[in-house]
């Protein structure tokens, strides 16, 4: 979340930088001076009541050192008084935070001012372009042509045992999507040096809060209930994205900063409700409800957080370089941003039977965003205690990696050529009929 302090201290700068993602959340900021000023001023009267107790409790033993009861007894109940007040003072004071951080846990990150200010993804400016398009001189079958022609994935029978937006892969389909995970995950892990975790694929309220997928987006991701105990529904919720439990790993935690930076990476499945989502429910695999994805976290100090992003694209981009697929980087501009970054790269791979560019990869640094929401600190030299920055990655997501490499592969007779970088995996160069 934002710094209370910051907000305080420099209103308009936040107020300007949040109007930039053109969402109107700029509007609440008044709401939560409001709320910050009412707790402030009724914890001023609480140190002020403590004072005059404290005051008042030294009289009482001077009193009672020369033999005046009847006034050390009075004073007694004054300061039982004040104690009384100070209780309730105390629960205005709980109340007015609570409101304040429920206001607070709905307001994003503030946009880098690096970040191109624009209102939608026709606004964000392409950063480079890799490779070239691939020269398919037969007009190119879609993933789903290819994928039921070789029997990759059945979307008939997916629809029929978990309704639209799922995937069944078959044979060489479900081959192909574990050798892709596992040909991220090697690379991440040798030549990346990213430490390896395999996180729960449920977690608690606090780590969709911590992320910053909850409050403002919880009707997008699925609860879990314990067989048919109903009170037991929403404590638990199946993951998003790996991000969400490996962020999270360090919560409530103090880091030495000679552990700094941590880097990690996970393989999960990913699941999203997106009700409403366009695309979802369509045939195909470029917008589904499960999807598999290996995931790359940085916890990093912050004078090296954007230094970090660089190198956590790179990863990402070696990815699609090793495997031949033409791509592009575009840096999302205000109004296209995540609620939790405050700056973003998104890798886009270019599918030749969509003609048009797919999202693989968001490199985001959310700077301090993530950590105050979770309380992740480290103490730096000087003893203090400080916030680091949180990174996080595609590295990359599938099944749009699976559409844009079969679509980019095929051949004119209908298989599929694997790139040499895959093949160990495989244990083959083509996908045949």
């Amino acid at each position: 979340m934002l710094d209370i302090k910051l907000i305080r201290e420099k209103t308009d700068f936040v107020r300007e930088r949040l109007a930039t993602r053109n969402a109107g959340d700029e509007k609440k900021l008044d709401e939560i001076l409001a709320l910050d000023e009412q707790r402030r001023k009724i914890l001023n009267e609480v140190e002020q009541l403590k004072a005059t107790r404290n005051r008042v409790s030294k009289e009482i033993g001077a009193l009672m050192g020369q033999k005046k009861t009847a006034e050390a007894e009075a004073k007694k109940t004054e300061t039982r008084q004040i104690g009384d007040k100070i209780s309730e003072l105390d629960k205005q004071v709980a109340e007015a935070e609570q409101k304040l951080e429920a206001v607070l846990l709905q307001i994003p990150n503030l946009p880098n001012e690096k970040v191109k200010i624009g209102k939608t993804s026709e606004d964000n400016p392409e950063i480079r372009v890799w490779g070239q398009k691939a020269n398919i001189e037969f007009k190119p079958k879609t993933h789903v042509e290819l994928c039921e022609k070789l029997k990759l994935v059945d979307f008939a029978r997916a629809s029929k045992i978990s309704g639209s937006g799922f995937l069944l892969y078959t044979n060489w389909g479900a081959r192909l999507e574990r050798a892709l995970i596992q040909f991220l995950l090697d690379l991440h892990t040798t030549e990346h040096k990213y430490t390896e975790v395999s996180p729960p694929f449920m977690v608690n309220r606090d780590c969709m809060t911590g992320v910053g997928q909850f409050p403002k987006f919880a009707d997008q991701y699925y609860g879990v209930q314990e067989g048919a105990d109903t009170s037991t529904f929403g404590k638990l919720f199946l993951i998003p994205t790996a991000e969400t439990p490996v962020a999270n790993i360090h919560r409530d935690e103090i880091l030495k900063e000679a552990q700094l930076p941590i880097y990690y990476c996970a393989y999960t499945p990913c699941f999203r409700g997106e009700a409403g989502a366009a695309g979802v429910g369509t045939r195909g695999m470029i917008r589904v409800h499960q999807f598999d994805k290996v995931e790359l976290i940085k916890i990093t100090k912050p004078e090296n957080g954007y230094d970090e992003l660089e190198k956590l694209l790179a990863n990402a981009e070696k990815v699609l370089q090793l495997l031949g697929l033409h791509y592009r980087v575009v840096q999302l501009c205000t109004g296209d941003m995540g609620f939790a970054s405050a700056l973003t790269y998104d890798i886009e791979v270019w599918a030749p039977g969509q003609n048009q560019y797919l999202e693989v990869s968001s490199c985001s640094n959310c700077e301090d965003f993530q950590a105050r929401r979770m309380a992740l600190r480290y103490k730096n030299e000087a003893g203090e205690n400080k916030f680091p920055h949180i990174l996080n990655g595609s590295g990359t997501a599938l099944a749009r990696l699976f559409v844009a490499l079969v679509e980019t592969y095929q051949q004119e007779d209908g298989s599929v050529t694997i790139p040499a970088a895959l093949q160990p995996y495989l244990k083959t160069d083509r996908i045949t009929a």
